[in-house]
């Protein structure tokens, strides 16, 4: 009567469609639920369903191999994608302050694995194959052991004769005591170097403090006779201060407030609403005359502002300029949020979809002007699997590029992992290519990234599974763990004494470097936790995607010149 039931739970190595997608669920739930375990706040999350597939995979469960193989490539496009869209704007723009340090210490960290790995390759019996799969789980990265197989694959196409190891039993041997190594090492480096938080956070707001300027208004009074009877647009191109914006402006004895354009006439008492960076705003009340406590200014009924979402394909795309708002609508656009970033609403900056603008001027007015850029907030909670596919297929292609490189038995290629990365974080750092546009959801590039990455691990796990005992025992699994306590190690020690000691990086930045070198989201969530900041998510986002890209190609670059 229930045979049905017991054919789809029963563990078979020739499974039907059905059974595997049931052992794929089956996977996925079990790793989920042990992933919220927690143990001194930490936890694997959702690293946990590596460890369900291994266990599953032990008890002889398994999946199609044809459905095996896309579960895991698709899983691992959609997790990369995600990430590059997420860090893009981040990324590049983190490179004009510490970030080029940060990545620096970051590759070169990657680099000092690889070597470490050549080493236990040439002065041990393991293969290469093995090796890089013992690496990857060591430093905690799943795209670089996504790129090993891959290019195993590609190897095993041209040369059919020969037989490859697997580089995923390694990889779930080493990956827990990567997971634990990172974490360990955060916790001794704290208790050795007697690292006091609190004052490290005073530190790293100082520094940051001077780094970055946030956008400000501020209540100007004309008062100097070298700027009454002038344009506005004169007074700013004669002292230089093209960084302004004036978003409203009050004659002396009216109680009037308009939107003024670049064209009006500056008179004497004039009350200015000044927007811009502190410097440069400072810099503008000292020329044009000081700073005002008018109130009006700021509560007149005729002039508000409002936040108004691009929705509207015809506008993305387009400069401030060529909308023309002000001229067309007697609107004035003071800044532009886009991916967590505030940007000064200059006339040559191109807008993209999903951009936020706080426009100032009547209510009617910006009403009006919404409905050209569209402020459709329904229209952002819809997905456009248009751009969201059509960036995926861009980045397949160009990880499907071949890189000849002599002396190398095949070419090398970016891959599902890389190809896919770079064509996100380019996406989102410019906003779309062409109708692709990069405005996603966070929710939903959240559930991307996990369900990306429930689908690779679930994959990798079952197949590993199926002989991880056996594999364990006969390649001696515990010699193996020591080789990976070598990956693990050495090169997170060089990474603390160099950054600590020699480029004095904050700790709270340290520890994200640490988790972001080895591309470990459960480390990272241990950081959070454990410093209770998100310090370390922001230098973990600097150095992620580099530091993926890296990786990626070291593990192609051993496999393929010691194969």
């Amino acid at each position: 009567m229930f045979d049905w039931l017991t054919h789809l739970f029963t563990p078979t190595h020739e499974p039907d469609i059905t059974q595997s997608i049931m052992v794929i669920l089956l996977t996925i739930g079990l790793g989920v639920l042990a992933g919220r375990w927690k143990v001194k706040k930490v936890s694997l999350g959702v690293s946990a369903i590596m460890f369900s597939g291994l266990l599953l995979g032990h008890l002889g469960y398994a999946l199609r191999p044809d459905i095996s193989n896309f579960i895991r490539d698709f899983g691992l496009i959609l997790f990369v994608y995600g990430i590059g869209i997420q860090v893009g704007p981040s990324f590049f723009s983190s490179f004009r302050k510490e970030g080029l340090r940060f990545n620096l210490l970051g590759v070169t960290t990657v680099l000092l694995g690889g070597a470490l790995t050549l080493c236990i390759y040439y002065m041990t019996s393991e293969s290469i194959e093995e090796a890089v799969g013992i690496m990857s789980g060591a430093v905690t990265n799943t795209p670089g052991l996504g790129a090993a197989v891959s290019t195993l694959q590609e190897i095993g196409h041209q040369y059919p004769e020969r037989t490859f190891e697997d580089p995923a039993i390694g990889y779930a041997i080493t990956y827990p005591m990567g997971v634990a190594g990172i974490i360990l090492m955060i916790i001794l480096t704290k208790l050795f170097l007697k690292i006091d938080l609190p004052r490290e956070l005073e530190l790293l707001h100082a520094a940051r403090s001077k780094e970055t300027e946030p956008v400000v208004r501020k209540k100007c009074r004309v008062l100097e006779a070298g700027c009454i009877g002038k344009s506005i647009s004169s007074v700013l191109e004669q002292h230089d201060l093209n960084d302004i914006i004036i978003s409203r402006q009050k004659h002396h004895g009216s109680t009037q407030v308009i939107t003024p354009s670049t064209d009006s006439i500056l008179e004497d008492k004039d009350v200015l609403m000044v927007v811009g960076r502190p410097s440069v705003v400072d810099q503008f009340i000292a020329i044009a005359g000081r700073e005002s406590t008018d109130e009006q200014i700021e509560s007149a009924q005729d002039v508000v502002w409002k936040t108004v979402f691009v929705t509207r394909k015809a506008s993305s795309h387009k400069t401030l300029e060529e909308l023309d708002l002000f001229n067309r609508y007697g609107v004035t656009v003071t800044r532009v949020y886009r991916s967590g970033m505030e940007l000064l609403a200059h006339p040559t900056l191109e807008l993209f979809y999903g951009d936020r603008l706080r426009m100032v001027g009547p209510e009617k007015d910006i009403d009006e002007a919404s409905s050209v850029v569209g402020n459709s907030e329904k229209r952002l909670l819809e997905p456009d699997f248009l751009s969201l596919f059509a960036g995926m297929l861009v980045g397949i292609l160009l990880g499907s590029v071949p890189i000849m490189i002599p002396s190398l038995p095949v070419p090398i290629k970016l891959g599902f992992a890389a190809g896919p990365l770079i064509v996100a974080l380019l996406i989102s750092r410019y906003g779309g290519i062409g109708a692709i546009h990069s405005y996603i959801n966070h929710g939903a590039v959240l559930f991307m990234k996990d369900l990306g990455i429930c689908l690779f691990f679930a994959s990798v796990g079952l197949h590993a599974g199926s002989d991880f005992y056996e594999s364990f025992v006969a390649n001696h699994g515990w010699l193996w763990l020591g080789y990976g306590a070598i990956i693990t190690f050495i090169p997170l020690l060089f990474m603390i004494l160099v950054g600590r000691f020699w480029m004095r990086i904050n700790f709270y930045q340290l520890a994200g470097l640490m988790s972001g070198a080895y591309t470990d989201p459960a480390a990272l969530s241990f950081c959070n936790g454990y410093l209770d900041s998100d310090v370390p998510t922001q230098s973990y986002a600097t150095i992620y995607p580099l530091v993926t890209i890296l990786r990626i190609f070291v593990a192609q670059l051993l496999i393929l010149l010691c194969i």
